[in-house]
């Protein structure tokens, strides 16, 4: 008979003890007694539709309830035939449209000198970025104005040196204000996942295209480009919308003739009193966002997988 040494464990005469497998595990936690998992759910989906959902249905309910009573789809009708909505609507789209495609280009052009290219302060500025995120819209819009407004700097030494009695710069007070003014704002909302994307970039695969004699653009146009097209098309969603609902900018900047959707919103509640139209203004908002940012990510993503194919 062979004798158990001290210290050696002793063996079970039913064997080693049953292992417990992944599918024996689910079926012990099916089995235990708990909450449901939408019961977990329910309260953060209740808070979002108590913050969200809740006034959106109370500025819906408003456009459909006209000042003479009732319930009707006057106030729509009245804003329709209106040509301050339909210049609205016009200024809204294209400002939104440009101003997307304006950080997209600068966006990616910016982050690709600070992932790619080596210079004094290139982390200090990747991190100033985060910084100016927090910024309020309106701050950078009062510093365009100290640059190049009516009484800005541009304009003063402009005045000093020629003895004028004003200076030649006053397109701040044009939409291509408004629009330098949101290009400046939003491009580094594209440029944060941008450098998040760069930072994933297998650098071998730059060097060994560069070292097989490809040319910075096309390194760029092969390499590069089809990792950032998800992250182009995060940052651009982001800012597509952000652009159709901005208001410190336009307000800010005092554009002449420049009305946008949610400059019109406070023009008819504020100063009209109009509370229908001014609802009714907000809704075609809501509904005009949603549509375009649908068409945005659908774009995105046909060019994402030709990007995909591109790149196999």
């Amino acid at each position: 008979m062979a004798s158990v040494t001290a210290g050696s464990p002793a063996q079970s005469p039913a064997g080693p003890p049953a292992r417990t497998g992944p599918h024996q595990a689910d079926a012990v936690r099916r089995r235990r007694p708990g909450v449901p998992g939408w019961a977990w759910a329910l309260p953060p989906v209740a808070a979002l539709g108590l913050a969200f959902l809740y006034p959106l249905v109370l500025v819906a309910k408003q456009s459909l309830s006209p000042d003479s009573g009732g319930h009707s789809f006057s106030a729509y009708t009245e804003v329709f035939h209106e040509e301050s909505f339909r210049k609205a609507l016009w200024n809204t789209v294209w400002i939104a449209t440009a101003s997307t495609a304006g950080c997209l280009v600068l966006g990616f052009l910016l982050a690709l000198v600070i992932a790619f290219v080596p210079f004094p302060g290139g982390r200090l500025l990747s991190r100033f970025i985060d910084v100016f995120l927090a910024f309020p819209s309106f701050l950078i819009t009062l510093a365009l104005l100290f640059l190049y407004g009516t009484v800005g700097m541009a304009n003063g030494l402009w005045t000093d040196v020629t003895g004028a009695a004003s200076g030649p710069v006053d397109f701040l007070r044009t939409p291509w204000g408004v629009l330098l003014a949101e290009v400046t704002y939003f491009t580094p909302f594209v440029m944060r996942p941008l450098l998040a994307a760069f930072s994933q970039v297998d650098t071998a695969q730059v060097e060994v295209a560069s070292s097989l004699g490809a040319r910075a653009p096309r390194i760029v146009r092969q390499v590069i480009l089809p990792e950032a097209l998800p992250s182009l098309a995060a940052g651009g969603s982001l800012v597509l919308v952000l652009c159709l609902n901005e208001f410190g900018i336009v307000l800010f900047t005092g554009a002449k003739g420049v009305t946008t959707l949610p400059m019109l919103v406070y023009s008819k509640a504020i100063l009209d009193g109009d509370y229908p139209g001014a609802c009714a203004v907000a809704m075609v908002a809501v509904v005009l966002s949603v549509a375009l940012y649908a068409l945005y990510r659908a774009a995105a993503a046909r060019a994402l997988g030709g990007g995909r194919r591109a790149g196999a």
